[in-house]
């Protein structure tokens, strides 16, 4: 996984609560045994019509929205089925951090996992990123290390995440890197290990 240390990124404001995995990639397009392609399925009942037009209602189809690479939600992101696809999609897309006011536990951890930064907010934090997102083209920072979201202008807002997760995240691992970097205790244990 590629690591996050500092992610500068245009905002995308989806302003809704209870979004659930299968909205965010739907059903019918969990065919595929790899973790590449699911991005053009994301949000796809909401992007495109019954024929798969874009729709013209949909804010994530709008030119302006190109690029963009940090979604900030409502609460209770990434709720419904435990779907790893899900993260697969959003990051597949373009998404690199993901900012709601709360995560579903098991999306929340999968997202750690696939390296993506969720990042909770405030509800009040969250309106002000979304207000700004939607009035104009918005860029924010999200600096993992110093746990801080942040502008260029008056928005400044700290945020926590587990030891365990950021480590991860700050130095692009998954849990088999996790378990690699105790390499040299594993050898050592299996050369001194007797057989039967």
């Amino acid at each position: 996984m590629e690591p996050i240390r500092k992610h500068e990124g245009l905002v995308y404001p989806l302003n809704r609560s209870n979004i659930d995995t299968d909205q965010i990639i739907p059903k019918q397009f969990l065919k595929r045994i790899s973790r590449q392609g699911f991005g053009e399925f994301l949000f796809y009942n909401w992007r495109f019509d019954s024929k798969g037009e874009p729709r013209s209602d949909f804010s994530l189809n709008f030119p302006k929205y190109n690029g963009t690479s940090i979604l900030v939600a409502g609460d209770n992101f990434g709720c419904g089925s435990s779907r790893e696809h899900a993260p697969w999609a959003l990051q597949d897309y373009g998404f690199r951090v993901i900012i709601a006011s709360s995560f579903a536990d098991i999306f929340y951890n999968n997202c750690t996992k696939n390296g993506i930064l969720p990042v909770q907010l405030t509800e009040d934090q969250i309106s002000e990123l979304i207000d700004q997102a939607e009035a104009k083209s918005y860029t924010i920072t999200v600096d993992l290390e110093n746990k801080r979201v942040y502008d260029n202008h008056n928005f400044d807002a700290s945020f926590d995440l587990p030891n365990y997760q950021r480590e991860m995240l700050l130095n692009g691992w998954d849990e088999i890197a996790v378990t690699l970097t105790h390499k040299n205790k594993i050898d050592k244990f299996e050369e001194e290990r007797e057989f039967s």
